[in-house]
């Protein structure tokens, strides 16, 4: 049986203000974990990308993966914007995922 699918878009942060990434996935505690542990080559490993700031869940992949190309295209200031007004001291929400659950319709 394949484990059930929860389409997440997140942003991850190097720091406070700092490198930021926007990503999708069907697994978000576990592609965070991913990131922290440096299983993935590239930019969030290149960056010291660690720390979840921000995520909402999305009832298909479909719509996550177009909130997350809109989410791509803003500017700093707007993504700064959302992320505080989830998560205004940037705290890593990996491990209150579940406590945090926010579907976006």
């Amino acid at each position: 049986m394949r484990p059930e699918k929860h389409p997440a878009v997140y942003i991850m942060a190097s720091r406070y203000r700092g490198t930021i990434y926007v990503g999708v996935t069907s697994d978000l505690w576990q592609r965070v974990w991913d990131h922290k542990n440096e299983r993935f080559d590239g930019f969030t490993k290149d960056y010291g990308i660690k720390t979840l700031v921000w995520y909402e869940h999305h009832l298909s992949f479909e719509d996550a993966i177009l909130r997350e190309k809109q989410i791509k295209k803003w500017n700093r200031a707007w993504k700064f914007r959302i992320i505080e007004e989830m998560n205004l001291n940037w705290d890593d929400l990996h491990d209150v995922i579940d406590a945090n659950v926010m579907f976006r319709p």
